[in-house]
């Protein structure tokens, strides 16, 4: 069979005029992944060959794709599989750290440090309460839980707090223990809204995923003995982060509802 034309599943695939052949190849694959086909197993680099009647150098393109993207994961020596997605669950209305949750689902914790500098943002400062020209400790970082993509964290401190955190290694370990450990400060409490939206192509290549998968964006108010010492921005993976609550017929949390006429997320009425 000529690689200008491929049987993809059911039915056969034409080549698109300015899409290459592995691209075909990959979206296929990508829709026999949503549809739950390759729950047995996923098929190896042979098997694809005959089935799809393309090139091994086809299928390898197609694949690394897929295992880049945290589909499908395989190890030198090893055929590829199917990726079981691993959903790290936090209650909601609870002081955590993203650190303590993956290491309590028995995942390495690792991150990859983009940004740790010194930096000045009035509008971060309005929040945490300083005047607008006041320096910030900002640390970025993609976190990675069992290897794979979870969030992108963004953090701002205040610099005369914080100073000590500019010559830690942030690669591993938990950002609340060096505060406390280096700087002295232990957060008590604050608060925190949770939003689903669509990463940005950009933020989308950090973290991976199938290009529909939506994300959590957390934004984060922290404070030691009522001062506001931490703000921050994380976006979460939807297909790897669960949120749970704890409630009782008198009491649960509180629903905010964003954009309904006359009500402003925290009212009252927007409460009820």
């Amino acid at each position: 069979m000529s690689e200008h034309a491929v049987t993809a599943g059911p039915g056969p695939v034409r080549r698109t005029p300015g899409r290459r052949l592995w691209e075909q190849l990959l979206t296929d694959l990508r829709r026999r992944l949503d549809a739950d086909e390759f729950i047995e197993g996923f098929p190896g680099e042979l098997a694809l060959v005959e089935e799809y009647g393309v090139s091994r150098h086809t299928v390898r393109q197609a694949v690394k794709v897929l295992r880049d993207e945290g589909l499908v994961v395989g190890t030198r020596g090893r055929p590829s599989r199917r990726a079981e997605p691993v959903e790290l669950a936090q209650r909601l209305g609870a002081l955590y750290s993203l650190h303590e949750s993956v290491l309590a689902m028995g995942l390495e914790q690792r991150s990859v440090v983009r940004s740790l500098d010194v930096v000045g943002d009035g509008v971060v400062a309005a929040r945490l309460g300083l005047e607008e020209s006041t320096p910030l400790v900002h640390l970025e970082r993609l976190r990675l839980a069992g290897g794979e993509p979870l969030a992108l964290d963004r953090v701002w401190l205040p610099h005369e707090l914080a100073a000590p955190l500019l010559h830690a290694d942030f690669s591993t370990g938990a950002l609340y223990e060096r505060y406390a450990e280096l700087c002295g400060v232990a957060l008590t409490g604050g608060e925190e809204t949770i939003q689903p939206v669509l990463p940005t192509p950009a933020e989308h290549r950090l973290l991976g995923g199938s290009a529909s998968t939506a994300a959590f964006a957390i934004r984060r108010l922290g404070t030691a003995k009522g001062r506001p010492v931490e703000w921050r921005q994380t976006l979460v993976r939807g297909d790897r982060f669960v949120l749970r609550a704890d409630f009782a017929d008198a009491g649960g949390y509180q629903l905010d509802l964003l954009g309904s006429p006359g009500r402003s997320p925290g009212s009252p009425e927007a409460r009820r």
